[in-house]
């Protein structure tokens, strides 16, 4: 089994592998343009893309910007646990301010970067909610002070 079976649980044959690239540049194109471009009808272009939403191998999402919508504190917070690492990570993960949780190596164990209204907001998630997590021996907060690339169009392999 190849590595890329393993992680996504499917092959990508060369046709999913263009829809996919078609729909990171962008997520709104026609079912029946991707057909055109992948040599597909519309109907089986709509199979394809549902195929692939269902098995998880890629959602099509709307990106916004946190500060256009009221969120002015962004920032990624480090968490080094004692003891087991993934009911850490999913009490994170079930927390709504938390948009990205990923196991890590290194100084610290988990990342979570998370979407705050105010600075008061994160002081309070910080204290009230991811420091009372059993397990979670140390947190560092990296604050973001201005976001220069944030982008999903990486293509596949």
């Amino acid at each position: 089994m190849s590595r890329k079976q393993e992680r996504s649980g499917a092959l990508l044959d060369d046709v999913a592998k263009a829809i996919i690239e078609q729909l990171q540049q962008d997520g709104r194109r026609s079912y029946a343009a991707i057909g055109k471009e992948v040599g597909l009808s519309e109907a089986a272009v709509r199979q394809r893309v549902q195929r692939l939403i269902d098995s998880g191998v890629m959602q099509v999402v709307a990106v916004t910007d946190p500060l256009q919508l009221g969120f002015a504190r962004q920032a990624m917070v480090g968490v080094e646990v004692e003891g087991a690492l993934e009911p850490v990570a999913e009490a994170l993960a079930a927390m709504d301010e938390v948009d990205y949780v990923v196991i890590t190596a290194g100084t610290f164990d988990i990342l979570a970067e998370v979407v705050c209204e105010s600075d008061e907001h994160l002081l309070e998630l910080l204290s009230e909610k991811v420091r009372q997590i059993e397990g979670v021996a140390r947190t560092e907060t990296f604050m973001y002070l201005k976001l220069r690339k944030q982008t999903y169009s990486w293509g596949v392999r």
